[in-house]
């Protein structure tokens, strides 16, 4: 018996190539470097031709250096991984950029930030607010209890102040800090966020975290997640790594 080309076996791999189409998350990497290239080129036009000429720049200097000296047989696959490794390095970080831009601003961009960082941080947004949209978010981790604010200084204080002595109630001689996130006097921008989270001291051992979290889930919020858009919590694609032989 003879097997017609169009049978099953050969419509196999279609009907696999059309599923992987159809699904977002088996997008392959040249795809996801394709679009945070888009959005790195939206935010920045000047980004791109930065991060395509430092890596080639890298890769003519050690291409010379080779060519003069005699060692162009190990000085060229050098420069070849090393401008790369430069032009990776510079997309991560015009990528985050972008991402920071693109959030800055927005209702929520601060939990945002947070929930996209790696560790054992525990983000509850909106545990207090007002109407003219001042929000307070709350973070556990290893420094303790950090209240994040969004909005206006002044209507920020009351309710951070109100929302420490509710933790005070329940979570005794825990270290409670604040930061408010935004572009007045006294505040930070939301790109420095991360960093400043990172920087604080480690007051509490993982067990202590995880015990302060369950006491904190008994702590009612006085406000829903504001409405509007909210920033997406994905992290931005990253470019693959080269491969070193």
């Amino acid at each position: 018996m003879v097997k017609k080309p169009g049978g099953a076996a050969a419509q196999a791999p279609s009907k696999a190539a059309k599923n992987a189409a159809a699904d977002p998350s088996t997008a392959g990497r040249l795809q996801q470097i394709k679009m945070a290239a888009g959005i790195i080129r939206k935010s920045d036009p000047r980004a791109m031709p930065i991060i395509i000429g430092s890596g080639l720049a890298v890769i003519v200097l050690l291409v010379l250096v080779g060519l003069l000296t005699g060692m162009a047989g190990l000085l060229i696959p050098f420069g070849v991984i090393f401008g790369a490794l430069t032009s990776m390095i510079l997309f991560g970080r015009y990528a985050q950029s972008a991402q920071y831009k693109a959030i800055a601003g927005q209702p929520g961009a601060a939990a945002a930030v947070v929930q996209t960082m790696r560790g054992n941080w525990t983000v509850t947004p909106a545990v207090a607010g007002n109407r003219n949209m001042d929000v307070v978010h709350r973070v556990v981790g290893r420094p303790g209890v950090i209240l994040i604010g969004e909005g206006s200084p002044n209507g920020l204080a009351s309710l951070i102040m109100a929302e420490k002595k509710k933790i005070a109630r329940i979570a005794y001689a825990v270290p409670v800090s604040e930061i408010q996130v935004g572009d007045q006097k006294g505040q930070i921008p939301v790109r420095q966020l991360q960093r400043k989270l990172m920087k604080m001291p480690r007051e509490l051992r993982p067990a202590a975290v995880n015990d302060l979290n369950n006491r904190l889930k008994a702590l009612p919020s006085s406000l829903q997640a504001p409405r509007g858009p909210m920033p997406r919590t994905g992290r931005m694609p990253k470019p693959p790594r080269p491969k070193v032989r």
